[in-house]
């Protein structure tokens, strides 16, 4: 039998007043599988990710981790469940070492790999996942003396330290010169080898076009289209709302 979703939303809307923010939108991603969420600013995919991470309250809709709902739940019982998310701009504890980071995270976190034969050092986790992301080499440097690109990779690096077994990226190529944006694809897709359920904003196309394994396009509030990169590319309304004509027949 395929497995279940690990990160499920249903029928989510979220309302300001009069204004709907997110309007009836559902998902689901499985182990290994990678979800593109694209669309113009405004269209509520940060504000989805809000609500499914608990920032936000939803005002209609549930939630669901590994099958078990989680609607009601605040964002660290979320994290202990099993959910991460990193944000737009790169989030660390600036006063702490990067191995610091990493380890704070680790011993917050409970591994998945560890939960059958006991748990495993918070300092043995935060190693794995620094040579993961690339950042082995930089352990003792204070955070807040690095780079963009860096601390993106921290930041994403706590996230997995944390055992996540589902893991929200809101725009992880945002900001980084063409050659980073080339290493992060390497390593988002590490993500899918690794089993995580993974949803992604992002509108750097060719990042996401390589990266996601399908890709759903908010507009308004609203999924406005869902199906393969290659499908979204292809398709006139898409191009028409969102991509604009140079992404028509083949374009970049």
């Amino acid at each position: 039998m395929t497995p279940g979703p690990v990160l499920q939303a249903l029928d989510v809307r979220k309302d300001y007043g009069g204004l709907r923010a997110v309007a009836d939108v559902s998902l689901a991603v499985r182990a290994g599988e990678i979800l593109g969420v694209a669309g113009p600013n405004g269209a509520g995919k940060t504000t989805l990710f809000d609500v499914i991470t608990g920032h936000t309250r939803a005002t209609s809709g549930e939630v669901l981790l590994a099958g078990q709902p989680i609607t009601g739940e605040p964002v660290h019982v979320r994290a202990r469940l099993g959910m991460a998310r990193t944000f737009q701009q790169p989030t660390v504890a600036r006063s702490l070492t990067v191995g610091e980071n990493m380890v704070l995270a680790a011993a917050f976190g409970r591994p998945r790999a560890s939960r059958r034969a006991g748990r495993r050092p918070a300092r043995e986790v935060a190693a794995e996942y620094l040579e993961f992301v690339g950042l082995d080499g930089k352990a003792q440097v204070l955070a807040d003396l690095l780079g963009v690109f860096d601390r993106k990779r921290l930041m994403l690096g706590t996230a997995l330290a944390t055992g996540a077994a589902a893991i929200l990226l809101d725009e992880p190529f945002g900001g980084l010169s063409p050659a980073e944006i080339d290493e992060t694809i390497v390593l988002i897709a590490g993500l899918r080898e690794r089993g995580l359920a993974v949803v992604c904003i992002e509108h750097v196309m060719r990042a996401l076009t390589s990266v996601a394994d399908r890709v759903l396009v908010m507009h308004h509030g609203a999924v406005f289209f869902e199906g393969t990169p290659a499908q979204m590319l292809a398709d006139e309304k898409v191009i028409e709302v969102y991509l604009g004509a140079r992404h028509r027949k083949g374009g970049a």
